[in-house]
This record gives structure tokens, sequence and C-alpha cells, in this order.
């Protein structure tokens, strides 16, 4: 038989009610196989939203849509109040400047110094060719993210902890009004996992950002969650905070939630 979708009414987030955001009916096959079906979704300005599902459930297909590099087969999907599916190459480049995307790699040029790897974007995005701005604003989000001794540092002379800061780094760097985390934790042990969900977290608040974050590690969906939305079979079933997630009723979201205590 089939679970009741519940909703549970989310948390009111900064007193802030813009939508930055907006997905609805939306879907995505390739071949037969569907992976997004009725995707229905909105993410408030300084909100922080926790993507949780198994693998293969249509996670980062969704983000992909959300920055242009998939075209949905239909529904709408706006993102800072335009059409994505609508927007030309040039629109959609200036709506990628606007979007953070951190890779599970963190993407890093291996050639190039942690310096180097931030002032790319500034010098080819942003097109600044002062070096004391450079160097001022690569200066400020290194210590942001607590990487300021490894400016000089080759991405091979990093811990992974270390390359997951210089890729947040390096994206943040330009200011982006919407982060998106594809499984930030991924590869790392409790303790770094930690770490960068807390860095998440402080950046939210510092930077200001809209933040997507796909994720099967809940300790960071705890620390980084406004709000908890559960996929399944392409489908979101259940969204909440963490911990009025950890009380429902569904079996698909109570396996998430077994070993939390």
């Amino acid at each position: 038989m089939e679970e009741e979708k519940t909703i549970a009414e989310p948390k009111q987030i900064k007193g802030n009610n813009e939508v930055v955001i907006e997905i609805k009916d939306l879907k995505k096959a390739f071949g037969s196989n569907e992976v997004l079906k009725d995707i229905n979704l909105e993410v408030k300005r300084g909100e922080n939203v926790v993507i949780l599902g198994r693998s293969g459930v249509g996670k980062s297909v969704m983000i992909q849509c959300i920055v242009g590099m998939l075209i949905p087969d239909d529904g709408t999907l706006k993102v800072l109040g335009a059409e994505v599916a609508e927007m030309d190459d040039e629109e959609l480049k200036e709506l990628r400047m606007k979007i953070g995307f951190l890779f599970q790699s963190g993407a890093l040029y291996d050639s190039m110094t942690v310096r180097e790897n931030l002032e790319f974007p500034l010098t080819r995005v942003l097109k600044i060719d002062d070096q004391a701005e450079l160097d001022k604003r690569v200066e400020e989000v290194l210590d942001s993210v607590g990487l300021e001794d490894a400016i000089d540092k080759l991405p091979s002379d990093l811990s992974g902890g270390m390359r997951k800061r210089a890729g947040l780094a390096r994206t943040l760097i330009i200011n982006p009004e919407i982060m998106l985390y594809d499984e930030p934790t991924t590869g790392l042990d409790p303790i770094t996992s930690r770490e960068i969900s807390e860095l998440i977290l402080n950046m939210q608040k510092k930077y200001k950002t809209t933040s997507i974050i796909i994720t099967h590690d809940m300790e960071c969906a705890r620390i980084t969650a406004d709000r908890v939305v559960i996929m399944d079979d392409g489908k979101y079933i259940e969204e909440g905070t963490f911990d009025s997630l950890k009380k429902s009723k569904n079996k698909i979201v109570q396996l998430f939630f077994k070993d939390i205590s």
C-alpha cells in the first residue's frame, strides 16, 4: 500500500519570503527512464534546503536543470524570477555567474596553486586585472574558510578536507546569490565532514547565500538544513525540519532517521 504523503510545515527563514528558486511539475526522462516525476519545490532567499535521497533517485539531475545543463521535458523552473528553459546562451551565462556549484571533487585545477585557482574566476569571469584587488579578495575568502596558510600550495599538497575548503573558496569568491552543493562531505572522515558542514552553515550566515545541499550524510543535513526534502522514485515525498521528519510515519523517511537519536 502506498505511503500517505505528508508535508510538514517548514521553518520560517529569517523573515524573508522571497522565492529564489521555483520548480513546478518538473519532469525529466532519459529514454524510458523517468528520473524526475512532477517535482515541486520553492526555495526562499537565505534558506538552506537539504535534498535527501538514495543514489539514483534524481537529486543531481534536478540541480543540473537549475543551472541549465539539462533541459526539463515538462514543467517550469524559475531561478531569480526567470524561466531557465527560455534563456539564450548569454542569459544562461549571466545566470551561472550568480550560482556557485561545489562539486564532490572540489574541481580545482591541479597545475595551479590555491591562489591561482581563486584568481582564475576573478580574472576570467569578473575581468579583474588589478593585482592588489586580486590579492585582497583571495586572502579574504581564504580567511573565511580557514585556509589562508595554504595560499601557495598545489591541490596535490592538500588533504581532502582542505581541497573541499579551497573549492568552496573558489566558488564563493565571485559572491554568488545561490550555492549548489553536490555531496559536499563525500569521502571525508567524520570529523572533517562535520567541519565542512559547519563551514557551509557559517558561509550561509556570512554571505547570505541561498543553498541547495544534496547529501546522504545525516549529520551534514542536521547541521546545515533549515528545511529537509526527502526524494524517492523521482518525487519529493515529504519535507520539513530535520527534527520534525524524525517523527514521520512514512516508512521511506524512517529509513533515513532510523539510527538518529
